[in-house]
C-alpha cells in the first residue's frame, strides 16, 4: 500500500514560510508574508465550507426552507425586520383578497353573493359592521381591485418604503400601499372572508395561483389589524415575497460553516442561477406537491408540475453538478393532503394515468415519487435523498435538514475518497 500526505499536511505546506530563525522579515516582507498568509487561510476555510444552494420553481416553497434555517440555525429578527415582515403580511393579504374578487367574477358568482346578502338582511343578521357581503365585495373591488374609488390613506402604525432585502424598490412601494389599504379595508374583508361564497371561491383558488398558506392570515384579521402588530414566526414563514436576487446566510453547525443560497424560481430568474453554480457541495430541489392542478403565472398554460419535473432533470443532469449531493424535497404536504380530497390527481390532464386511489395522500406522494425518478438516467438516486416536507412546519424541517445535513457530509466524503462507496 503507498503512502501520501493528509490533507491538512498538504494544506499546511502550502502556506507560506516565514524566514528562518534569525532573518526576521523587512517591513515590506512582513507585510506581503501576512497578506499571502491570509489569502492561503481564506481558501482553506472556503475549502472547508459546504456550500448549499436551494433550486426549484416559484412559488416551490425554497424561501421557506431559507428562513427556518435563519430560525433553527441564526438568530433572532430584530424590531426592524419584524416591522418589514408586518407591512408584507397585510400586502399578502389585500393580494389574496384581490384575486379572490377577481375570480369570484370570473366563475359568475356574484349573483350567489346577491342571494346570501338577500337572505342575511331578511333574517336581519347583517354584520356588526353593518355590511353584507356584497356591500363588503364592492367596496373591495372599488378599493382594491379596479381602482374605480380612492381616499387618501388615513394615519395608521408608522410603516416606511424601505429598500427590502429580495424585493425592488417599486416592489416595495406597491407592499406599503397594500399594507395601509388593509388597514382601511379590513372590516370588508372579514366580512366577505366570512361569506359561503367567497368560501366557494376558495376552493377553486389554484385557478388564481392563490397562495394557499394565506388563509391563515384571512382567518386572523383581527390580530394583524392591531396597531401593535408584530408578525410571529408563523406568520414570516408563510409570508410571499418575491426573490429577485441572490440571497446567503452562513451558519455554523456542529463545527462546519454551511453557505445557503437562495435564489428566484421564476423563468425570468433562473438565467441568475449560473452564477452560483461554481463548488457547490450539495443542492435542496424544492418541488410542491400541491401544484399539480396549478399553471405558471409567468406561463398560463404550463402546468406547474410539468415545469418542476422538466427543471428537475436539467438539474440532475448539470454538467456542474456531476460530483455534487441532490436532495429532492416534496413539499407542501399539508396542502397536497387538503387538495386531494377534492381534487382527484387523475382529474388533471397532465396527471390522467394516476391509478391510486382518490384521496389517498401515500398513494399520491408515491406517484409523483415514481414521476421525478423517471427524469433520471441511473438509480443511483437513493430514496434517503427524498424528503416530503411541510416548509412552514418548523418541527418537520428541523428533523429534515438534520438528516439532509447528515447525508450531505457523509455523501460528500464517500466522493472524496474517504468512504467506501458501497
Amino acid at each position: 500500500m503507498g503512502c501520501a500526505a493528509s490533507k491538512d499536511t498538504i494544506e499546511q505546506d502550502s502556506l507560506p514560510q516565514s524566514p528562518p530563525e534569525g532573518l526576521a522579515p523587512t517591513g515590506e516582507q512582513a507585510k506581503d508574508l501576512e497578506i499571502e498568509r491570509t489569502i492561503a487561510e481564506d481558501k482553506k476555510a472556503d475549502k472547508e465550507k459546504v456550500k448549499l444552494l436551494l433550486l426549484g420553481t416559484g412559488e416551490s416553497g425554497k424561501s421557506t426552507i431559507f428562513k427556518q434555517m435563519r430560525i433553527i440555525y441564526g438568530s433572532e429578527r430584530s424590531e426592524e425586520e419584524l416591522r418589514m415582515f408586518g407591512v408584507i403580511v397585510r400586502s399578502n393579504t389585500v393580494v389574496a383578497v384581490r384575486k379572490l374578487c377577481r375570480l369570484l367574477n370570473q366563475l359568475g358568482l356574484e349573483k350567489k353573493l346577491d342571494e346570501e346578502s338577500a337572505v342575511a338582511t331578511a333574517a336581519d343578521h347583517d354584520d356588526v359592521s353593518g355590511m353584507t357581503p356584497r356591500q363588503a365585495y364592492d367596496q373591495i373591488v372599488s378599493y382594491l381591485v379596479d381602482n374605480s374609488a380612492t381616499t387618501p390613506f388615513t394615519e395608521g402604525p408608522r410603516e416606511t418604503v424601505q429598500d427590502w432585502v429580495g424585493i425592488s424598490n417599486r416592489a416595495g412601494i406597491a407592499a406599503n400601499n397594500d399594507s395601509k389599504l388593509f388597514l382601511q379595508h379590513v372590516e370588508a374583508i372579514r366580512v366577505l372572508w366570512q361569506s359561503m361564497t367567497l368560501r366557494e371561491v376558495w376552493l377553486k383558488r389554484s385557478q388564481a395561483n392563490i397562495n394557499d398558506s394565506h388563509k391563515e392570515y384571512l382567518s386572523d384579521l383581527t390580530r394583524i389589524a392591531s396597531p401593535n402588530y408584530m408578525p410571529t414566526r408563523q406568520d414570516i414563514l408563510i409570508s410571499r415575497v418575491r426573490t429577485t436576487q441572490i440571497n446567503v446566510e452562513r451558519y455554523g453547525i456542529e463545527g462546519t460553516e454551511f453557505e445557503i443560497y437562495d435564489v428566484g424560481g421564476q423563468r425570468s430568474e433562473r438565467r441568475k442561477w449560473v452564477e452560483c453554480f461554481e463548488n457547490v457541495d450539495a443542492v435542496i430541489f424544492v418541488a410542491a406537491l400541491s401544484e399539480y392542478d396549478q399553471n405558471l403565472a409567468e406561463a398560463k398554460r404550463q402546468n406547474r408540475m410539468n415545469e418542476t419535473l422538466s427543471l428537475f432533470e436539467s438539474v440532475v443532469k448539470n454538467v456542474h453538478f456531476a460530483e455534487t449531493s441532490i436532495m429532492l424535497f416534496l413539499n407542501k404536504k399539508d396542502i397536497f393532503a387538503e387538495k386531494i380530497l377534492y381534487t382527484d390527481i387523475s382529474a388533471t390532464s397532465h396527471f390522467s394515468d394516476y391509478a391510486g386511489p382518490p384521496g389517498d395522500f401515500d398513494h399520491g406522494v408515491l406517484y409523483f415519487i415514481q414521476k421525478f425518478e423517471e427524469h433520471l438516467d441511473e438509480d443511483e438516486f437513493n430514496d434517503a435523498f427524498i424528503h416530503v416536507t411541510c416548509a412552514t412546519d418548523t418541527t418537520n424541517m428541523e428533523f429534515v435538514l438534520d438528516s439532509s445535513r447528515t447525508i450531505i457530509m457523509t455523501d460528500n466524503m464517500r466522493r472524496a475518497g474517504f468512504l467506501g462507496s458501497d
